[in-house]
């Protein structure tokens, strides 16, 4: 019989193992593997996870070299042909390991988790202490010996040969099972026990109930209600034979709300035509992607919804992917309210075994819908007819470490395997998108008047200057005080938008300037109230507040700057009858908050919802008619290019939550540069004037979209390192590119120092260089094989999001 081999991605992210190995398959498995598996493989001195990515019958390695395969984890592959082809695309197209990418599609529950366990050899008198953590067991795991101090005397037993240490592969995630009884189904056994209960009253009680449900599955609470007895009843009788205790496999529930059936509604005439191009292109199974533009409140959740229906109709899957967490249960309550249970979720939110279970769930067509953040674009739908990025402009969706792919590219690249649309939706497209619809790559569709043709708010710009000349040295101007005065004596609810959370951005002292820095990052600590620590929200690092100053020992230390928190404080001095509800990281930590936090404000148990980016899209309640954003200078004045861009987008978004249904919305901006032409254009929400105004700055500079831009960074704890290595890797970088290509650098990154590491990083601008993907793996094999041992980090990114 002619050998059957296997070609394995080992678990391992290094340079010299990027790279399929060949693994002979045991006979006894020959017939069960398949491509798409995950197995168990000997690779140096362990077992490692591995996925089985081609199967041959020829190998070029000598068959007394070739290793076998260990183990199968799974009987029906978790990849399928298609995400092993996008695994190889990814690789090439995000420069990444092979490794990273096949790992990124699937739930952490599916993930290898390594431990060392200590096994015992048979009748080995081992000393007392070892023999304490041993006990009755034959195995122990490797941490009990390290929490106890004994791995000197651990090494001494292994080289005496009394103990081995093993390491084990183990899946992160496991199928939740719950305890349930089955009843017999042959009735002489249930005669008979009767007879025997004669004198057992309630025995004998529920087996003449058990008569009525033979072959029955229950829950065992359920049948001691229905019977009228206690649990040790019930296992008296299970105990004579009448039933048996079984393990039921049942899928964890991420959703906590119970949910009404809605109908379609009735589309207008701008939805009807962008829903009509929209199905001509499923019909004609075109992977057209369409870049639908419309206002805030123009109804483009409706076009999905419908677009999505008619996917179903066909028998295809569809995937809608949300930027934010904080949307996913509106968005998810609008979707399974529509399509019932055929909506899967995911997101970071879920526990690992929820999302293992959604991911299950999709795997075995049990859902057609999926609605999720980024990686739900991974989703292992096989039939896919339509995928959706809500709010396409957003950031979020480009993962910030490797794999580094973008969502939308995936979303694109799926589309073509599958000949099926995509639809990015956003009010502010990114101007990369806009452009590209612009010159016919995507088809663009627009929504121009919102769906109940209510007027967009109106926008007023609060001049703080002005209000700084006039005495006001608060964070509320007279516009605002006075808008939520009105809004609280109405009974109707605003929003309250600041993108910083913590009490106040810093600490500084007024004798001698000096700001508490964070010890590892070139960054000030953030003050946070309630806990009364300073906090750096890069490294996690946290230390108590000062009372005099570290650098002069003044006791003059003042807040800066102003944080969520802060606010909160305020709202409650000047309108002590406010409920206010906060959403930010802070609040939002356990898990269901977002949900419980907008519930609570839809439900009109707050007035003021405060909080930051994740308030400002997505949210559809129709009592807010105010929304004031505090400081529309935040993101304006950030060292990046698409500073302003990002400003209009969010003062757009945050701008269209108030006045989506019959009331009247108001939007007060607060700035200290109401001459800028990000704000003067977000005051009347034109995206087009904007887009002209902001291509031709980008023109003139050498920006996106007019050029390409990739970003390669280097980092190490010794700045001259960090600098030498930087220099080397721009010179290597212009002596390999064309002189087309534009090399800024090196120079510092906008945050320094990080983690105790100094950054450095050089910008590539190009409109067409074919050489730049081999040149950067070249440059990332040389750093691979030399750099990386004298402790340099380097990261390539193809599409930053931030420069």
């Amino acid at each position: 019989m002619s050998l059957l081999i296997a070609e394995v991605i080992v678990d391992v992210s290094t340079y010299h193992v990027d790279r399929p190995f060949d693994y002979q398959v045991p006979p006894e498995w020959v017939n069960v593997i398949e491509k798409g598996c995950r197995v168990k493989v000997p690779f140096g001195p362990r077992n490692v996870l591995g996925f089985v990515v081609g199967i041959k019958t020829e190998t070029d390695v000598p068959h007394n070299k070739l290793k076998s395969i260990a183990q199968i984890l799974d009987m029906e592959p978790v990849l399928t042909d298609e995400m092993l082809q996008m695994a190889k695309w990814l690789k090439n197209q995000t420069i990444c390991y092979e490794i990273d990418a096949l790992q990124v599609m699937l739930p952490s529950a599916l993930r290898a988790k390594y431990e060392k366990i200590v096994k015992l050899h048979e009748d080995q008198h081992i000393p007392s202490e070892v023999q304490v953590i041993f006990g009755k067991r034959q195995k122990a795991n490797f941490k009990e010996f390290e929490r106890a101090g004994l791995l000197p005397l651990l090494k001494q037993l292994v080289a005496q040969k009394m103990v081995t240490i093993d390491n084990v592969v183990k899946q992160q995630g496991h199928v939740k099972e719950i305890r349930m009884v089955k009843i017999i189904e042959e009735p002489n056994i249930i005669e008979k026990a009767i007879e025997q209960s004669a004198r057992a009253v309630k025995q004998r009680l529920l087996l003449e109930w058990m008569r009525q449900h033979l072959g029955e599955v229950l829950l065992p609470q359920q049948i001691c209600e229905e019977a009228g007895v206690s649990s040790s009843v019930l296992e008296s009788v299970i105990d004579k034979g009448a039933a048996q205790f079984i393990q039921e496999e049942v899928y964890r529930d991420p959703f906590t709300k119970e949910i009404s059936r809605t109908q379609a509604l009735q589309l207008t005439d701008e939805q009807q035509i962008a829903l009509q191009a929209i199905t001509v292109a499923m019909e004609e199974q075109q992977a057209k992607t369409f870049l639908l533009h419309g206002v805030t409140g123009s109804g483009k959740t409706e076009v999905y919804l419908q677009a999505i229906q008619k996917v179903l109709d066909e028998g295809k899957e569809a995937i809608m992917l949300v930027p934010e967490i904080a949307l996913t249960p509106q968005m998810t309550e609008r979707f399974r309210s529509r399509f019932g249970e055929m909506v899967a979720v995911m997101h970071s939110g879920l526990s690992v075994g929820e999302k293992y279970d959604e991911w299950r769930k999709i795997q075995q067509g049990k859902v057609r819908v999926v609605v999720g953040a980024r990686s739900a674009i991974f989703a292992p739908f096989t039939n896919i007819g339509l995928i959706i990025l809500d709010e396409e402009h957003e950031s979020t969706y480009k993962q910030e470490d490797s794999p580094r792919y973008h969502a939308r590219d995936v979303a694109i690249w799926r589309s073509e395997y599958y000949n099926c649309p995509v639809i990015l939706g956003s009010a502010t497209p990114g101007l990369e998108s806009f452009a590209r619809a612009k010159k016919g790559v995507y088809t663009l569709l627009s929504l121009k008047l919102r769906a109940l043709h209510q007027s967009l708010p109106t926008v007023f710009i609060s001049d703080m200057r002005e209000e700084l000349r006039q005495g006001n040295r608060s964070m509320f101007s007279q516009s605002l005080i006075e808008a939520i005065r009105v809004r609280l004596e109405k009974k109707e609810q605003m929003v309250l938008f600041l993108n910083r959370r913590g009490y106040s951005s810093f600490v500084l002292c007024r004798d001698c300037g000096t700001v508490v820095q964070c010890p590892n990052c070139d960054i000030s600590l953030t003050y946070h109230r309630t806990t009364e620590k300073l906090k750096c929200h890069y490294c996690g690092y946290e230390e108590h507040v000062p009372q005099i100053c570290p650098q002069c020992q003044s006791d003059h230390i003042r807040y800066f700057g102003t944080g969520t928190q802060k606010v909160e404080e305020e709202i409650y001095k000047l309108f002590p009858e406010a409920r206010v509800l906060r959403m930010d990281v802070d609040t939002t930590k356990h898990k269901g908050a977002h949900e419980e936090i907008l519930a609570a404000f839809g439900e009109g148990q707050a007035d003021i919802l405060l909080g930051t980016q994740m308030i400002a899209k997505g949210l559809d309640f129709p009592n807010i008619t105010l929304v004031g954003v505090l400081s529309a200078d935040t993101s304006l004045h950030l060292p990046d290019y698409r500073a302003a861009e990002r400003t209009f987008q969010l003062l757009t978004q945050v701008s269209g939550r108030a006045g989506r249904h019959d009331k009247p919305g108001e939007v007060i901006i607060q700035t200290y540069t109401p001459e800028h032409y990000a704000i003067e254009l977000a005051k009347t929400q034109d995206y087009e004037p904007f887009y002209e105004r902001e291509m031709f700055l980008r023109r003139r500079s050498s920006y996106p979209p007019y050029y390409y831009v990739a970003l390669v960074q280097i980092s190490h704890e010794d700045v001259m390192m960090a600098a030498e290595y930087a220099g080397r890797m721009a010179d290597w970088l212009r002596g390999n590119l064309s002189n087309q290509v534009a090399i800024i650098g090196p120079t510092t990154a906008s945050i320094a120092r990080l983690q105790n590491r100094y950054r450095y990083q050089c910008l590539i601008k190009y409109k067409i260089e074919p050489n730049l993907i081999p040149v950067l793996q070249r440059l990332l094999a040389m750093y691979r094989a030399d750099w990386i041992k004298e402790g340099i980090l380097m990261t390539v990114d193809l599409d930053p999001s931030t420069i």
